[in-house]
């Protein structure tokens, strides 16, 4: 595709990586505020898709999920490799780890054999030399007969070369020859038995080679789509083809680790034999069975404290002055007008949702920790070192992940789930990410516990959170031993190089979340406030005898179980929506008192 630099042209480039390479970064830094974040159709999964312009050229980047492969073991894996070869990017860029690229390279790779030309963004070059591993970008490009952009995106260095090689490809200005792998010897014969048989049926815009090659690997997705394109007989001969060679899958990836091994073997210097790197250095604490543990509560520990401490003097600021004196203006305004409305502003609008917002420092705060120890690379270690607690209840490690992102919120700690492979440990991981004390209700913790227990609220904060992590884990423990007959999950994961964050990152993580919690004041908490706000004046004016009171004295014997009057059973009624609304409706119906 020719590209006039001049014109206002656009071109599409799909941005692609294992996960823990700094793919996100690379996306941040160029799209900055100017993407968009939504689902890819049909899927759980996050799509986002930002803009950037180059010389007069404005360039539509999309970010696709991180893949270790090309196979469809994984909804992630379908979708990158379906975007690429349907949508046809003008380029593909490939986000490759410096500090680990033998591993990298397997889905490059793969990306070779697809027909979007492809360039290299090979990242963490600081932190491979520190690790004491050394790349020549020149000399592995001249091997892999692609573009090679050395990057360090934490430090928005290189991503101008980034940028300039892929309008280079793009336009045809950069050579582009790609050395792509081939199968071995043994079944190259194979191979090509199966294109000839193939080839006409193949739809479109599949590749016939490399629908080929996944017949041999025995890929679910492209054999099912073959069976129902071939026709009979044709199909019967591929079938008998494969059940021949079933060894055939060993060949194909042996192929593509010896190109592998013949890219790396000039261009990679590892350190030497022996030689303790930092990040051994300090994994001998982070995963240690015990010090592991103690450093994981420390971390922990320090993050609700910062939250409370910092977060919790912002928030009466806030109250203060901003909510309270947005009162006081509304009263001064609305002096004249209908008592009712003035009621609605003050009351309804103020005393709901914003008492909700006035949290929101607190939340600031907890989104930056959590990004923070994100995109150093620690949670890996988090989720490594409570593999052995994870085994009480069915689980491994790696449901530690999305359970973490439950403090944050359950939403996400739910959808998280997805990164988990067995089906029973994905469905269980679902069931506990409810019972995770997310940000929403430490929310409410933070505002009901000094009320009740002044000088003692931080600790019965803990002692509430305690609680219902230990409830987390009973619960775990029940529901693996009645529905699941106390089956294991094998855990296989990788840590990442630990590296320094990047607060460009963090920070458009944190605004991003921030909008969102923003968005649901705005929407459900500010409704339901309303509601909640009218149902407690209607019909007469006074809460007592007001609509909301007679629900709630329908509701007050359950209750009384629970030692909860009837204004507490709405409030807990109003949660089952957004967990936010306790407060919004506690301060509605106390708001006078």
């Amino acid at each position: 595709m020719s590209i006039d630099s001049s014109s206002d042209k656009t071109i599409t480039v799909a941005l692609t990586g294992q996960p823990n390479v700094g793919k996100s970064t690379v996306f941040n830094v160029l799209t900055g505020l100017n993407q968009h974040v939504g689902n890819w159709p049909g899927k759980t999964i996050a799509q986002k898709v930002g803009t950037y312009s180059h010389n007069g050229v404005t360039v539509s980047i999309v970010d696709l999920p991180g893949t270790y492969s090309l196979s469809a073991n994984s909804p992630e894996e379908l979708i990158a490799r379906e975007y690429i070869i349907r949508e046809k990017p003008d380029v593909v860029a490939v986000i490759l780890n410096a500090a680990a690229l033998e591993r990298n390279l397997y889905l490059l790779a793969e990306l070779l054999a697809l027909p979007s030309p492809v360039v290299v963004g090979l990242n963490m070059v600081d932190v491979a030399d520190h690790e004491g591993i050394k790349v020549e970008p020149k000399v592995l490009a001249a091997a892999l007969g692609v573009p090679v952009v050395p990057m360090v995106a934490s430090k928005n260095q290189g991503l101008d070369d980034l940028v300039a090689a892929i309008a280079g490809l793009s336009s045809g200005e950069l050579p582009y020859t790609p050395k792509v792998p081939r199968i071995r010897p043994e079944h190259r014969e194979v191979l090509a038995e199966l294109c000839a048989l193939c080839e006409e049926h193949v739809p479109q815009p599949y590749p016939a080679e490399w629908v080929a090659i996944k017949l041999l690997e025995g890929d679910s997705e492209i054999t099912k789509m073959m069976e129902a394109h071939l026709p009979d007989k044709v199909w019967q001969k591929v079938h008998d083809i494969l059940l021949a060679h079933e060894d055939a899958v060993i060949d194909v990836a042996g192929g593509r680790y010896e190109w592998v091994g013949r890219m790396t073997r000039a261009a990679l210097v590892r350190p030497g034999v022996g030689q303790v790197t930092f990040t051994d250095r300090l994994d001998r604490a982070a995963t240690h069975p015990w010090w592991g543990m103690l450093l994981l509560a420390g971390v922990l520990g320090l993050i609700f404290g910062l939250t409370y401490t910092i977060g919790a003097p912002l928030q009466e600021l806030l109250d203060t002055y901003v909510i309270g004196g947005l009162s006081d203006l509304a009263g001064v305004l609305l002096s004249s007008a209908p008592e009712w409305l003035l009621g609605l502003v003050v009351d309804g609008i103020l005393g709901g949702a914003g008492m909700v917002i006035t949290f929101l420092p607190i939340l600031v705060i907890f989104f930056a920790a959590m990004g923070l120890l994100e995109d150093m690379g620690y949670m890996a270690r988090a989720a490594y070192v409570m593999d052995r607690f994870m085994h009480l209840m069915g689980l491994h490690g790696k449901s530690f992940m999305p359970l973490f992102l439950g403090f944050g919120c359950n939403v996400p700690a739910v959808v998280g789930a997805r990164i988990i492979e067995s089906r029973r440990a994905r469905l269980l991981t679902i069931l506990l990410a409810p019972l995770v004390p997310c940000t929403a209700r430490m929310v409410v913790v933070a505002f009901l516990t000094p009320i009740f227990f002044g000088a003692a609220a931080p600790l019965v904060s803990w002692g509430l959170i305690l609680m219902s992590l230990l409830v987390l884990a009973v619960s775990g423990v029940i529901l693996n031993k009645v529905l699941f007959k106390g089956e294991r999950a094998a855990f296989i994961m990788e840590l990442p190089l630990y590296h320094l964050p990047n607060g460009h990152t963090i920070g458009l993580l944190v605004w991003q979340r921030t909008l969102e919690f923003l968005k649901k004041a705005g929407t459900i908490i500010l409704i339901i406030s309303v509601m909640v706000w009218a149902l407690s004046v209607l019909p007469y004016g006074d809460v007592e005898s007001s609509l909301l009171a007679g629900l709630g004295r329908l509701l007050a014997p359950v209750g009384g179980l629970m030692g909860l009057d009837w204004r507490m059973m709405v409030a807990l009624l109003t949660s089952f929506v957004a967990k936010e609304n306790t407060i919004a409706s506690l301060g509605i119906l106390f708001g006078g008192q």
